[in-house]
């Protein structure tokens, strides 16, 4: 039997075949071990994610956000804003622990958190003045008092909160009549109020029942 020459075209049609054949393989032995890395496919060659990148940038240097601590009982009973009355009451109530809280926040737009200071009483926790404190240069500055007791204030999402419980004749400190909440936002260098809401608590459910009325 004779054999093919390369001149013949039957010839050149199985080299070419063969080659065709060989390069399909090649292919597929290249998917194939790219798919044995444990890879996943083009989505490696991509750009970093975000949580990759945040993690290869450079640790941030931004000051802690812990607000300075400052001392409320002096600033409260160095402010002449506060009344005779209020410093005079303000003394420990066991020890040196004084019936003092205090709050920092953004109320005012300052450069440094501002300080709201709640004053109560030993016995009972009633509030006699809560006070917010602007930082001005070195020192604070009142720029809020309230010293009608029960009172108490907060800082609610940028906004001062004053809460207020209102006592009618014989009501006792647990159970008041009432309760008034007042929102204020800090506007043009001050404190206006935004919102007011006035509750009264039933005297039946969870609180003190009436006196029976008399025949």
């Amino acid at each position: 039997m004779r054999g093919l020459g390369t001149g013949d075209p039957r010839a050149q049609g199985t080299l070419k075949a063969v080659i065709t054949a060989v390069a399909v393989l090649a292919a597929l032995g290249l998917l194939v071990s790219a798919c044995g890395t444990g890879g996943t496919g083009a989505r490696d060659e991509g750009p970093a994610s975000d949580s990759v990148a945040a993690g290869a940038a450079t640790p941030s240097t931004s000051p802690s956000a812990t607000p300075d601590r400052v001392d409320a009982i002096r600033l409260v009973k160095a402010d002449p804003e506060v009344s005779a009355a209020v410093k005079r009451d303000l003394k420990p109530c066991v020890g040196d622990e004084y019936p003092v809280d205090v709050s920092y926040g953004n109320l005012t737009g300052g450069s440094a958190d501002d300080v709201v200071i709640n004053v109560m009483t030993c016995g009972d926790a009633v509030g006699v003045g809560s006070y917010v404190y602007r930082e001005d240069g070195d020192a604070y500055k009142n720029v809020f008092r309230s010293e009608e007791p029960p009172v108490y204030a907060e800082i609610d999402r940028g906004d001062l909160v004053i809460t207020q419980q209102v006592y009618a004749k014989g009501d006792s400190v647990a159970y008041p009549s009432a309760e008034e909440v007042i929102t204020y936002r800090w506007m043009v260098n001050r404190f206006t109020e935004r919102a007011r809401k006035h509750t009264d608590y039933s005297k039946v459910v969870g609180g003190e029942s009436p006196a029976p009325a008399e025949n």
